[in-house]
């Protein structure tokens, strides 16, 4: 308009909420952090309670780089409800962003209804790793690798159904085995250890009652499947083939080194297997056709798809999912518009 000029003002949103996980403490932290404290917010942070340590060293270390206290305050817990809930129906804090499980952010959705609070969810998911029979299968048995084993598959962005073509399954089955097998399984003090322990005995009890209920149904073990027993939370890289739709661990994240394979025959079956869950964090494509790479990846519902490469977190790139792995996005130019609300000033002339 002639007669008038706009501006638009970008500002804080206010007091931020910011929850992490325990798989990636300190990444998950600065995650968070960096745009907070780049958009001008000051902001509480809880860590998950089996590791607050290197959230407290976190602290530490932008004490020394300078940031005013009082700008993040750090509050260790082992009774996260006691201390989020008030915190959020308190109408303080104006911002949540949360990483952590799908069950646990519905519940804190719910309370930041009371007081209509801005949220960003980074919850679970259920990954499908496609292979076509014109992959590369070198490729995508890497690939396989590092979207299962990163972290002993203890990472939402994980490979948690791996479908391949059924003319090429029982080769990438072979190599994969191979592969896994020749990991390392122990603590870190050893030297050449490549597979750590899992977090605690719950997380090794899920993981064996996954694998123990798709042999049950029919699954075979191509390497690995079953806990070497003594100290720790270990077990070993574990690869099953065969391994039918029904099975517990297609419907749920398995967090573990646990990689299933699953036989399909034509894409349009592929695509719908896939979707065929309440996730959509992320989806790998292996493929050397560029029309069925860009076909296949705009039909997957995920937020995220690592085409013939199986890591795709990037602190430069958008990260998050659709469905109920989610809201919001971290990292990229749009990981701090989670931190800003959009003011428009009309001005008269």
């Amino acid at each position: 308009a002639g007669g008038a000029r706009f501006l638009v003002a970008r500002q804080p949103v206010g007091p931020c909420l910011l929850i992490t996980p325990w798989n990636f403490p300190m990444a998950m932290g600065t995650r968070k952090l960096g745009p907070a404290i780049a958009a001008g917010c000051t902001s509480v942070i809880k860590p998950a309670p089996q590791t607050p340590l290197s959230m407290l060293a976190l602290m530490d270390i932008l004490t020394e780089a300078g940031l005013p206290p009082g700008a993040v305050n750090c509050i260790a817990t082992t009774d996260a409800g006691a201390v989020i809930e008030p915190m959020i129906r308190s109408g303080r804090i104006r911002k949540l962003s949360f990483t952590g499980s799908t069950q646990v952010g519905r519940m804190l959705l719910e309370q930041c209804a009371e007081k209509i609070l801005r949220t960003s969810l980074e919850l679970g998911g259920n990954a499908p790793f496609l292979v076509f029979a014109d992959a590369d299968l070198d490729e995508a048995v890497e690939g396989a690798i590092a979207a299962k084993m990163r972290n002993m598959g203890e990472a939402c962005t994980a490979a948690n159904r791996i479908y391949v073509h059924a003319s090429v399954i029982d080769e990438f089955g072979r190599r994969l085995a191979e592969r896994m097998a020749g990991l390392k399984v122990g603590p870190g003090t050893e030297d050449g250890v490549n597979v750590g322990p899992l977090i605690d005995a719950a997380a090794l009890d899920k993981v064996e009652a996954l694998v123990a209920d798709a042999v049950s149904r029919g699954a075979a073990v191509l390497t690995g499947g079953a806990a070497p027993g003594g100290d720790g939370f270990f077990y070993p890289p574990t690869v099953l083939s065969g391994v039918p739709r029904d099975a517990a661990m297609c419907d749920q994240e398995i967090f573990g080194p646990v990689a299933p394979l699953t036989p399909f025959d034509t894409e349009d079956e592929v695509i719908a297997a896939a979707n065929d869950t309440e996730y959509g964090l992320v989806s790998y494509v292996f493929t050397n056709d560029l029309r069925r790479a860009l076909r296949v990846a705009e039909a997957l519902e995920t937020g995220m798809v690592g085409l013939n490469q199986g890591v795709v977190s990037n602190p430069a790139a958008p990260f998050g999912g659709v469905k109920a792995s989610g809201l919001g996005r971290e990292g990229g130019s749009v990981g701090i518009d989670e931190f800003l609300e959009t003011k428009y000033i009309g001005i008269k002339l």
